[in-house]
């Protein structure tokens, strides 16, 4: 859009186009606009000799000045209907982005049309790339990350893990956004560390590859031609090619101990009644085997029992502080 009001006497003025590109997409795939712009501009401009752009665009024919010209130059070069590209710098080139600007809002100086051009754009889950990149570099650095191994980081696995319920449980949005990163940074973390294993090293792409693998197998009402309209049918599906994969001896396998007691319970009655399998409760004496019970029966009614103590719990926190206070 030109600054000057439209003058059909007036020299015509060029044109500035600003080529914007993503790090995060493979240098030369760039759109056709942009490729159009390249070929046809009269001057092709970047102030940053090293950009990753640079090969692919003298590789295609298309000349690069590495120069910086301040807005005032760039100006004067676009003289006589010339068009200027200027192939933006990582930073996004504020100096000469202000600088014209200045020069339009002044008023004084006839302005070449200007124009912001992607080149390329992020792809959903782009950002997923600068987390692998920022995670690299701190295990690379810092003294604390560098030392770290898996078990040493499995605690904060399972801290970060009761923060994000502790999130959803709470409604907080913004919470919920935080823990949820910071559950995705175990993954990369852990990720990272197996990199260097020297017997059998495996990358964040192969812990995507794995899971993206799983999923398509176990949802071939999606990727495949069965079909299923409802959740349960969905969950058939979902057991029955687990089963196939796993090849398990016993409904118990799979089933860490480690984990809370109410869930370890309930996830137990679940295999067992998912199974169809016969097993009475062992009768005992004592708190351990009431709980048993009552995590059976909660799991039987489709309550989840360690997130039912937990607002039980919350409420007698609540209760706890009316009376503090």
């Amino acid at each position: 859009m030109n600054a000057t009001t439209a003058d059909p006497t007036a020299p015509d003025q060029g044109r500035i186009v600003l080529l914007t590109t993503s790090h995060r997409v493979a240098p030369g795939l760039l759109s056709w606009p942009a490729w159009q712009a390249l070929r046809t501009a009269d001057r092709v401009l970047c102030a940053d000799g090293a950009h990753p752009q640079l090969p692919y665009l003298r590789e295609a024919g298309i000349r690069v000045d590495e120069a910086a010209p301040t807005a005032e130059e760039l100006v004067d070069a676009c003289t006589g209907g010339r068009t200027a590209v200027v192939v933006a710098t990582g930073e996004g080139d504020p100096a000469l982005t202000d600088g014209l600007a200045r020069l339009a809002g002044s008023g004084r100086v006839p302005m070449p049309d200007l124009e912001l051009l992607p080149a390329s754009y992020d792809l959903p889950g782009a950002r997923l790339l600068d987390l692998v990149q920022v995670m690299d570099r701190i295990r690379l650095e810092c003294p604390w990350s560098s030392q770290r191994t898996h078990k040493g980081l499995a605690k904060y696995a399972i801290e970060e893990a009761y923060e994000l319920v502790e999130a959803i449980e709470d409604g907080d949005r913004d919470e919920l956004r935080e823990e949820l990163g910071d559950v995705l940074l175990q993954v990369v973390f852990h990720a990272r560390i197996a990199e260097e294993d020297p017997d059998a090293p495996f990358s964040v792409d192969d812990v995507a590859g794995t899971i993206v693998d799983k999923l398509v197998h176990r949802h071939p009402h999606v990727f495949g031609d069965e079909t299923a309209d409802t959740p349960e049918e969905v969950r058939e599906h979902w057991l029955r090619t687990k089963a196939a994969e796993k090849q398990r001896t016993s409904v118990t396998e799979g089933v860490p101990l480690g984990q809370p007691g109410l869930a370890l319970a309930a996830k137990l009655h679940s295999r067992v009644r998912t199974a169809g399998l016969d097993v009475p409760l062992p009768a005992g004496e004592g708190i351990g085997y009431e709980l048993l019970a009552l995590a059976a029966r909660a799991e039987s009614e489709g309550t989840d029992p360690e997130a039912a103590l937990r607002a039980a719990a919350r409420t007698y926190r609540d209760a706890i502080r009316a009376v503090e206070g």
